[in-house]
């Protein structure tokens, strides 16, 4: 899984030109869906171009926080958290409350006092968070972002893009804490009464929620994550009037005219290679993985093997034999590891 997520964001790029999704006007200035399973995007308008991001910071906020802290873990709000500008579920200082009970109130319902104490006591200070925040986004290949603080209020030098919020969300969507904190709909901590402000939640079949965002200059900003039957479309609008319903179209639209297909089977043999001066004259490579991928009626997938037209012997089953390379419509939208099939010996 690790493995799939550090090569989303080159698999993203490497199909920008393959999205068939036919959209209506949107009302959002940017945006992207992908398949948050395969990777692949299924629709994009300028989702490469830096924007602020206003509370959908709080994706990653959230997520560094699920895999560096214990949710169960205690923390006194430092009065550094109290006061935040913006939302907020008006914390007090030295109040006590649990990490999960701080992330229901930070992606609930927005809280930036919850995101600043979550922050403190993750990284220390806020400005340590930010370096996790950083650290975490190079990690997973989002190239247009930058994060200077835990909440998203306003800054010249925080921001993102749409392809890096779904790249860090469909990550984000495989972490069981994060999905169950985003999904829940209402929630109660203490004597307050949260509910989350995801209207996708009540609206669309199958919503898993994420995170909505707002400042003026920003704009309103959703990131969402719907799974019908097990497969996943994650879907960004930044400075969209009309979010809920460019939302909706854009999943709506995603389920109806893709499907994730099984290309490749672990073990499949792809093709064969010759042998020089083996006990057998040929050999055949095999896949080491499945390889899956979302695909529109009418489209074609084939397999490219390794450029190699023999190989020496002596070789060993099992023994890593390259790469195949799965193009669709003749670009390469990724590829397998390949092996021998069997032994071949040297001959006298």
């Amino acid at each position: 899984m690790k493995r799939f997520f550090a090569g989303m964001a080159a698999a993203i790029l490497a199909a920008i030109s393959l999205f068939p999704v036919k959209v209506n006007a949107l009302s959002a200035e940017k945006s992207i869906l992908i398949d948050g399973q395969t990777g692949r995007c299924l629709y994009e308008n300028r989702a490469d171009e830096r924007s602020l991001i206003a509370s959908t910071t709080k994706i990653m906020t959230a997520l560094v926080v699920c895999e560096q802290c214990n949710v169960l873990d205690r923390v006194r709000i430092p009065k550094e958290a109290v006061g935040i500008e913006g939302s907020s579920m008006y914390l007090k200082e030295d109040e006590v409350l649990t990490v999960q009970e701080l992330l229901y109130g930070m992606m609930l319902h927005s809280g930036n006092d919850a995101a600043m104490a979550l922050a403190i006591y993750c990284g220390g200070t806020a400005e340590g968070f930010a370096e996790l925040m950083n650290d975490k986004a190079r990690a997973l290949g989002m190239q247009g972002s930058h994060f200077e603080n835990p909440h998203g209020l306003d800054s010249p030098g925080h921001y993102s893009t749409a392809r890096d919020l779904a790249i860090l969300t469909a990550y984000a969507m495989e972490n069981p804490i994060f999905r169950q904190t985003v999904s829940t709909k209402q929630v109660k901590v203490g004597q307050r009464y949260l509910k989350n402000h995801n209207k996708l939640l009540w609206r669309i079949d199958g919503a898993e929620g994420v995170k909505t965002g707002y400042t003026k200059a920003a704009g309103r900003i959703l990131v969402s994550s719907t799974c019908r039957d097990g497969r996943r479309l994650i879907a960004v609008t930044i400075h969209a009037p009309d979010d809920w319903n460019d939302h909706k179209q854009l999943i709506e639209k995603g389920y109806r005219e893709y499907a994730v297909q099984r290309i490749v089977t672990k073990g499949d043999c792809l093709g064969n290679v010759e042998v020089v001066s083996g006990d057998a004259q040929t050999v055949s490579l095999c896949a080491r993985e499945d390889f899956f991928y979302s695909l529109a009626a009418g489209e074609n997938v084939t397999v490219q093997l390794p450029p190699c037209p023999f190989v020496y012997a002596p070789i060993f089953m099992g023994d890593y034999a390259g790469d195949g390379y799965i193009l669709l419509d003749g670009t390469i939208i990724g590829r397998i590891p390949l092996y021998y099939s069997q032994t071949v010996l040297e001959t006298a």
